[in-house]
């Protein structure tokens, strides 16, 4: 009985030291371009040692790519994709044959949108990211988006 209570503790400590686990921190921001036209800035800093999917993964790829669900609102319409500006970095792993497109350090994804009236409104939707290191892979998790167009 003591064995097995002490199993159960040391593995509660396991999954609350894992759930405390978070090496990407996101900020959201919107830049005004032009008349009407804002660029959403959606920017991951990733930690030391892990690495956050592209959205675009080659064939081969067992990561989860980034994903982005953006809300619609009739306030402003989407021009063109979300943009990654960063340094891309291009996994192979011979032994299990797979790669990846990742990123380390940070990235900017980025999304154009026209106001259709000069009216306040918000960006809202979701991000579902995974992150790895070298040894392991942490659960993909999903985030709210939330910025204000002023």
């Amino acid at each position: 009985m003591k064995r097995f209570l002490l199993f159960v503790i040391i593995f509660s400590f396991v999954l609350a030291g894992n759930a405390q686990l978070n090496p990407v921190t996101w900020s959201f921001s919107a830049t005004k371009i032009a008349d009407k036209t804002y660029e959403i800035h959606m920017k991951a800093i990733i930690q030391s040692g892990w690495h956050l999917y592209s959205q675009n993964q080659p064939e081969d790829a067992i990561a989860i790519p980034t994903t982005f669900v953006i809300n619609n609102n009739p306030l402003f319409t989407k021009e063109g994709t979300i943009k990654e500006v960063g340094k891309i970095e291009k996994m192979k792993d011979a032994t299990l044959g797979v790669s990846a497109n990742q990123y380390s350090g940070s990235v900017d994804f980025v999304q154009k949108i026209k106001l259709k009236s000069n009216a306040k409104t918000n960006f809202t939707g979701t991000v579902e990211f995974q992150t790895c290191d070298d040894k392991k892979c942490l659960p993909p998790k999903k985030i709210n988006i939330n910025v204000a167009i002023k």
